[in-house]
């Protein structure tokens, strides 16, 4: 098993971990539309972690943290992407202990997250790392 290192990254740093989330969100959204939208969430409570092995980028997630009525001080988990050449290697294990170690950190009670529903290998992730599906989430375009 490879050792990770997690680097925060910044609004500076959108050309390094902007084809990452392309990836995994497959390209919907328009590249230049992408940026704008990041550089706003650097503006918000939005943090950019990537994720190195040897100094090579394997992956990128991103951390939201807010106060919520059901579940206190929350950090929440975005965007978790590990490129395929690095997968199965026990990465998505060290990274999501190394959010909670943070997330406990900064004062978090809880850890949350959404996932695409056609993404099966992240939902048998995610209960297997002690997640409840606790409703589902809606989106509507305006």
């Amino acid at each position: 098993m490879s050792k990770i290192t997690v680097t925060r990254l910044y609004k500076e740093d959108i050309n390094t971990f902007l084809p990452l989330v392309q990836e995994l969100m497959e390209h919907t959204v328009e590249e230049n539309l992408l940026k704008v939208r990041f550089t706003e969430m650097f503006e918000h409570r939005y943090q950019c972690r990537g994720i190195y092995i040897e100094g090579e980028l394997a992956g990128v997630f991103g951390l939201w943290f807010a106060v919520r009525h059901y579940a206190g001080k929350t950090c929440e988990v975005d965007h978790v992407y590990i490129k395929p050449e690095f997968r199965n290697r026990g990465l998505g294990k060290q990274v999501f202990q190394w959010i909670y170690d943070y997330a406990r950190a900064e004062g978090c009670e809880t850890s949350e997250l959404n996932t695409y529903v056609h993404n099966f290998p992240s939902h048998k992730f995610y209960m297997n790392e002690n997640y409840v599906i606790k409703g589902y989430h809606f989106l509507k375009k305006l």
